[in-house]
């Protein structure tokens, strides 16, 4: 598969997404260890399922996170529920392949594309969600400047148990820019 070097931090970089990486998809989102942590473990993701995602996405601003030293592909992040007149955006982010969690790959991937959503797209707040048993994500997304602002109590059923689902933000005054190496200006 042949990456594109879009975003260029220190040890990865963030490509465009494409339907190349169908089975990838397909494989992570069928794995409990990527979708009891994305809301996802209740579907079962086909192959044809998964293609047509990828070919019919909308998302503008999907990447693929892409190991600089051996341009594997390890998960995928994304700006997505775009509002243009208001500045928003929502926040996605997966790390697919288990052997690169825990290893600061989240944070350099959202530090990225949180950069290009403020400086280059021209959002002034992202937010997210995050489960409250995903203790992991959340210490990630603060590492990253995001702040919590809420809480739905009891909202998402997993695993025989209810559990809140936290609301976090970034706004664009408070986000240190100077994460994209390969950038011109």
């Amino acid at each position: 598969m042949k990456y594109f070097k879009k975003l260029e931090g220190d040890r990865i970089y963030l490509s465009p997404r494409n339907s190349d990486d169908v089975e990838k998809f397909t494989e992570w989102l069928n794995d409990f260890q990527v979708t009891d942590y994305t809301q996802r473990s209740a579907n079962v993701m086909t192959l044809q399922a998964e293609s047509e995602y990828l070919n019919n996405s909308k998302e503008e601003y999907a990447m693929v996170i892409v190991t600089k030293d051996e341009d594997k592909m390890i998960g995928t992040v994304s700006i997505e529920q775009i509002n243009f007149i208001n500045r928003t955006g929502t926040l996605g982010i997966f790390i697919g392949d288990k052997d690169y969690r825990d290893k600061g790959y989240g944070t350099e991937a959202i530090k990225l594309i949180l950069e290009y959503a403020f400086q280059y797209i021209n959002l002034n707040n992202v937010m997210l969600t995050v489960m409250s048993y995903n203790d992991r994500a959340k210490r990630c997304y603060e590492k990253c400047g995001f702040k919590e602002f809420g809480r739905r109590h009891q909202s998402v059923y997993m695993d025989g148990k209810y559990y809140d689902t936290i609301y976090m933000e970034v706004l664009k005054e408070n986000f240190e820019c100077n994460n994209i190496r390969n950038k011109n200006i």
